[in-house]
């Protein structure tokens, strides 16, 4: 195949990311994937509620807050999904006994929300400086109907096709998958070859970290040439 082939085949849809949107939590991030938007903010570590805290380790917490209506039962598992994506990428360990708490808002849906979720709180993570062993991409795709084709990061319009639709998320050392969730119906078959395109997809994800974090430094290095030169 290819390579240009294979670069069509991976493509998302557009991201967009903008650091320290909120001014009171330690990290933030708003992220847009396409026309999906979230902003995540991160605290910590901060004190725990009593009956949370764990002694030898630091307790993630995961508060999501739809774009309207009070928060459902499907709301709930999003945050549970975000939880078991982010906690094994952070050092727990270097903060017994405190809390790091995510908190995401959704801004507008217009498809693969859950990906966005977890991308904007991992963007969030490295914003705020906290000790992470490695960061986590998540990507979703879809089996369509009639062609049965793989579809990565589709929109809403898209998804009204789809016979079922992935999220997977990967740890950026080894690329192995940290989550999944599944809707609708496939083969074996179907499902290994989702969760491979998704690992290929991943790639993207990391390099626009990567790219972010670049972007980061360099802003806060032009900041600080700034202030030196006030000082001088």
């Amino acid at each position: 195949m290819e390579v240009d082939t294979v670069e069509k085949e991976l493509k998302l849809r557009p991201m967009l990311c903008e650091l320290n949107q909120l001014s009171m939590p330690d990290g933030s991030a708003m992220l847009m994937q396409g026309d999906t938007t979230v902003v995540a903010g991160v605290y910590g570590p901060v004190e725990p509620k009593a009956q949370k805290m764990i002694y030898d380790k630091a307790s993630v917490e995961v508060v999501y807050s739809p774009v309207k209506g009070p928060t459902k039962i499907d709301d709930r598992m999003i945050e549970l999904y975000v939880r078991e994506s982010c906690e094994p990428a952070i050092i727990v360990m270097l903060h017994p006994g405190s809390a790091i708490c995510i908190n995401i808002q959704e801004i507008q849906n217009k498809g693969s929300l859950l990906a966005c979720i977890i991308n904007s709180a991992c963007l969030a993570l490295i914003n705020s400086g906290i000790s992470m062993k490695f960061t986590v991409a998540a990507i979703t795709c879809m089996i369509e109907k009639e062609s049965k084709n793989i579809i990565l990061d589709p929109d809403n319009n898209q998804l009204q096709n789809a016979t079922a639709v992935f999220t997977f998320t990967y740890d950026s050392i080894k690329k192995d998958i940290i989550s999944c969730n599944t809707m609708g119906c496939f083969t074996d078959k179907e499902f290994l070859e989702c969760l491979d395109k998704c690992r290929q997809a991943s790639s993207c994800v990391f390099d626009f970290y990567r790219e972010v974090v670049k972007r980061m430094k360099a802003a806060s290095l032009l900041a600080r040439a700034q202030l030196l030169g006030r000082l001088a």
